[in-house]
């Protein structure tokens, strides 16, 4: 991680220094580089347009426009190197300023609802289509009149400027989305895609404000092909997974980790769910409801990434010191004795040790599983701690626990209806739960649908 950061940084820290560097290079040099780089891109672009066609993905589809265009705009930039097929001409600055600002541009649509239908496809095909049409008519025109375009956006310029702060702008945005999806699913490729976003910016930096003849115009167009390389080749591998992450998108919720904790979260975690499973299968069934509600509620209460995918995890794992408990009390039909409870509250304890001796959990989800039994006014277990003790992903996970427990059936009870099981929650409001959990629980019920349908039947 630290490696990525210095990666993704240092380019644009050295450019004050080195930017200004006098080197030249040779026409062929400019071309061979530009070429290369939309040839990646090119790649990149098919690749997504054939997964996203193949599926009915629009946003697939649109990530694959967006590249469509970059390497478009990068083959004309590098086409037009003046010496090599054309003499001097406009259409070099123009294509060189655009490739970058465009395919940011259209990047960040993605996030657009609208767009996102699979009935958008064959619109966006067609709009892919006409895009490069135009592009190529373009060139056609100059190379036959190459004085018809100046050469706009020169370095520093007043529309330069606009363009770098557009252009960084749209970056910074597909930046943050990558960002936030990597802090749900610590993917090494969303981080990779990330450090790409990051270098196309200091790449348009670099196009906007240092000219050609200086060591930071060779240093944007070697950022061009880098990015593109660790934009593309992790985005299409990424669609390929049974669990796309879509780090471009953002769009990944706390409850995708739930709903396919395998991908998101790794054999560790599944391992252990199923030596749950074959302890106690209704064990399992709980705790993923249980961290599902859990993680809807904290992206209700607007937590952060980071703590959303803890309490993915805790979630899944609430229950895991289960294991511990015999068979006979943990499936016994009957009511428990001193004794068996006093077994089954042991096992918050347990759990917080199975997962300090596995050693792969943090300390904050080794919490969730210890605490997850408090209440606030002390009187909970194992530890009996109060009030601000308890961290608020805790308060949210006892929260659901103890909802779903109400409206499960039990085999000493028929299961509680949505409204009772939410009553009883609300009149503990400030004793064992927390106030502003057990609205957001309520307002997550409420849009499920269960509320109302348990209601009417």
């Amino acid at each position: 991680m630290a490696f990525l950061v210095l990666a993704a940084m240092l380019p644009l820290a050295s450019l004050p220094f080195i930017g200004w560097v006098d080197l030249y290079g040779p026409a062929a040099v400019h071309f061979t580089v530009v070429v290369a780089t939309a040839s990646v891109c090119t790649a990149a672009a098919l690749g997504l347009t054939f997964i996203g066609a193949r599926r009915g993905d629009a946003r697939a589809v649109l990530a694959g426009g967006a590249f469509s265009i970059m390497a478009a705009f990068l083959g004309v930039h590098g086409l037009a190197t003046p010496g090599v097929l054309l003499g001097p001409n406009g259409l070099v600055s123009l294509a060189g300023g655009a490739a970058l600002p465009v395919g940011g541009a259209v990047l960040a649509l993605s996030a657009l609802p609208a767009l996102r239908r699979p009935e958008r496809v064959p619109a966006l095909l067609a709009l892919q289509v006409a895009g490069l049409l135009v592009i190529a008519a373009l060139t056609g025109v100059v190379a036959v009149f190459p004085g018809l375009i100046p050469s706009v956006p020169t370095p520093l310029s007043g529309a330069a400027l606009v363009t770098l702060a557009v252009g960084l702008a749209l970056y910074g945005t597909l930046a943050l989305r990558t960002l936030r999806t990597y802090a749900l699913t610590r993917r090494r490729t969303d981080l990779l895609v990330a450090l790409g976003v990051a270098w196309l910016a200091t790449g348009l930096v670099c196009a906007m404000v240092v000219s050609a003849g200086h060591l930071g115009f060779w240093l944007g167009h070697a950022l061009e092909l880098a990015g593109i390389a660790c934009v593309g080749a992790p985005v299409v591998a990424d669609l390929r997974r049974p669990a796309p992450s879509r780090p471009l998108v953002g769009d990944l919720r706390a409850a995708d980790l739930v709903l396919d904790a395998e991908a998101y979260l790794g054999p560790d975690v599944q391992a252990l769910l199923g030596r749950l499973v074959e302890k106690d299968a209704s064990t399992d069934q709980h705790t993923r409801r249980v961290a599902l509600r859990a993680a809807q509620v904290g992206d209700e209460l607007g937590l952060p990434r980071r703590v959303l995918r803890t309490l993915a995890v805790g979630g899944l794992l609430h229950d895991i010191g289960k294991l511990s408990v015999p068979d006979a009390i943990l499936k016994k039909p009957g009511a428990l004795s001193t004794e068996e409870f006093q077994a089954i509250r042991r096992h918050p304890a347990a759990g917080h040790e199975l997962l300090g001796r596995i050693g792969s959990y943090s300390e904050d989800v080794r919490r969730l599983v210890r605490d997850h039994h408090e209440r606030l006014d002390g009187r909970g277990y194992p530890l009996g701690i109060t009030g601000e003790q308890i961290n608020l992903d805790t308060r949210i996970l006892t929260v659901c626990d103890v909802y779903d427990a109400l409206v499960s059936e039990r085999v000493y009870r028929e299961a509680w209806t949505p409204e009772r099981a939410l009553a009883l929650l609300h009149a503990e409001v400030g004793a064992a739960f927390d106030g502003r959990c057990v609205a957001a629980l309520e307002r997550v019920v409420r849009r499920s649908g269960d509320y109302v349908e348990t209601r009417a039947a």
